[in-house]
């Protein structure tokens, strides 16, 4: 696309970032092939609401021929989900474009008071699992008036969990079993902390079963993607710095266990683009790699089994599927697992709503989004869900409740640590099945062999019986599950 973007004039405001921006604007044709493939167009059918409409905004705005504010509203929807990528014939490298233009748009538009405190208490505290966890305490206390609160905040309020699982602190190291294969370093996360502390700890348990040693520095900070995602770059910058000088030690690779993250550190060579710590970005980003890659090329050992035929449907995280192109290695990985049948979600590529802070900031795209994806899944007949980042999987179980479903949601490497666990432990246990209750039985065994139910400190409407039955509120039924 030809422009006459100002690009020596606004390096002053952009540094080199802008050369890679206008790259960006010069590779699209226009051909709409990223259309169909678009969250955002398929609810809301605007070309304008499309990559292909924002490029044209951008391009507009960066010429100096629009108002930031008027391209704003239809940039702010972008989902940053990169499927546009995927889909360009053209190699348009939109994620160059949209980090850097955001950040500049922050500065110039205008927000109402409450945007400004919401953005100001989301940037502050998820960044941060301490201060997130106190946040979300002191928020389950005000939930009772959220009718009284603004609609920013009491949105924020909706989106916390009715409880928090006990913090589990990890080790600086976690030793490999047996001969060591590799050593590498885990970037451990920061919500993921605090709602799921289970899946660090299943990886570590899945990593060392298969020889692998796991360094967790302790000076590690968040990798910085929601604050790229909402444009405040400064902040990022400082994150990533101090994962720069976290991570220089020398191991196999820098892993992480969430999508969203793994994107994040594969951005830090965009975002320290021309700074004095480019070179050391670009190396980090060499070697970070998302743990299922990892796994896979590495070859898991063993013979992993869950204790009866399951179903399980596997959802593509934006940021594993598009921004990393991981979609063959968890898939690999889950087929490895005796008694467990992979079934593919149609449009299992479009993404299911979450984007890091979206569900705050566009919650009605968010939700029409998240009921696609939760009605797509009970299409498929599934019993789990499996999925690679901790936004999808909060995303998914809840509009799966939302549909009055109990099917529970996991990490891949919850699965492959459960399925580890029964190989371990032989043929001692027994499952007592109940035809169409699978869903039940499955977490019946989850809270058995990890002591938890995934979702997040337990299923709202469920009790745990003692031994041998599940109480499910909303229904009134019971049925058996796991029998020791």
């Amino acid at each position: 696309m030809q422009h006459v973007i100002p690009v020596a004039q606004l390096k002053s405001q952009f540094g080199v970032q802008i050369e890679a921006m206008a790259g960006a604007i010069e590779a699209c044709v226009h051909c709409g092939f990223c259309l169909p493939v678009c969250p955002t167009y398929q609810v809301l059918g605007q070309e304008m609401d499309s990559p292909r409409g924002r490029i044209l905004l951008m391009k507009n705005v960066l010429e100096g021929g629009l108002a930031v504010q008027e391209a704003l509203p239809y940039i702010d929807r972008c989902l940053g989900c990169l499927a546009c990528v995927t889909a360009c014939p053209s190699g348009v490298a939109y994620g160059d474009l949209l980090m850097p233009f955001r950040a500049y748009a922050r500065q110039k538009a205008s927000y109402s008071l409450m945007e400004r405190v919401q953005r100001k208490l989301v940037n502050q505290t998820l960044p941060s699992p301490e201060r997130f966890r106190t946040a979300a305490l002191f928020g389950r206390l005000a939930k009772p008036f959220s009718a009284m609160l603004p609609q920013e905040l009491a949105g924020m309020l909706a989106l916390l969990p009715d409880r928090l699982p006990a913090a589990r602190p990890l080790p600086e190291v976690f030793p490999a079993e047996g001969v060591r294969r590799a050593r590498v370093a885990l970037l451990v996360g920061c919500v993921q902390q605090v709602l799921a502390p289970e899946i660090n700890w299943a990886t570590l348990r899945v990593l060392a079963r298969n020889g692998v040693e796991v360094l967790i520095p302790a000076d590690q900070a968040c990798c910085g993607a929601l604050l790229m995602h909402t444009g405040e770059l400064d902040r990022a910058r400082q994150l990533a710095r101090q994962n720069l000088r976290a991570f220089s030690g020398q191991v196999d690779a820098i892993l992480t266990n969430a999508a969203g993250c793994g994107s994040g550190l594969k951005d830090y060579p965009l975002l320290l683009m021309g700074l004095e710590d480019q070179n050391l970005a670009d190396e980090l980003a060499r070697q970070a790699q998302d743990v299922s890659q990892f796994l896979a090329e590495l070859g898991m050992l063993g013979e992993p089994a869950l204790p009866q035929p399951t179903r399980v449907a596997y959802h593509d995280a934006c940021h594993l599927a598009h921004a990393q192109g991981i979609t063959a290695a968890p898939r690999a990985l889950l087929n490895r697992v005796a008694n467990l049948t992979l079934l593919e979600i149609a449009d299992s590529t479009t993404c299911c709503g979450s984007a890091g802070t979206y569900n705050l900031e566009q919650p009605e795209i968010a939700a029409e989004l998240g009921r696609r994806k939760a009605a797509n899944i009970l299409q498929t007949g599934a019993e789990a869900v499996a999925a690679g980042n901790i936004g999808c999987i909060v995303q998914i179980r809840t509009h799966l409740q939302a549909l009055g479903k109990l099917l529970p949601v996991f990490h891949t490497f919850e699965l492959l640590d459960v399925a580890y666990s029964r190989s371990a432990a032989g043929s001692k246990s027994r499952l007592i099945r109940r035809p169409n209750l699978v869903s039940a039985h499955f977490l019946g065994f989850i809270q058995q062999h990890i002591g938890r139910i995934h979702q997040f400190g337990g299923v709202p409407g469920v009790q745990w019986k003692s031994g041998d039955a599940l109480a499910d509120g909303r229904a009134g039924n019971r049925c058996p599950v796991l029998i020791i």
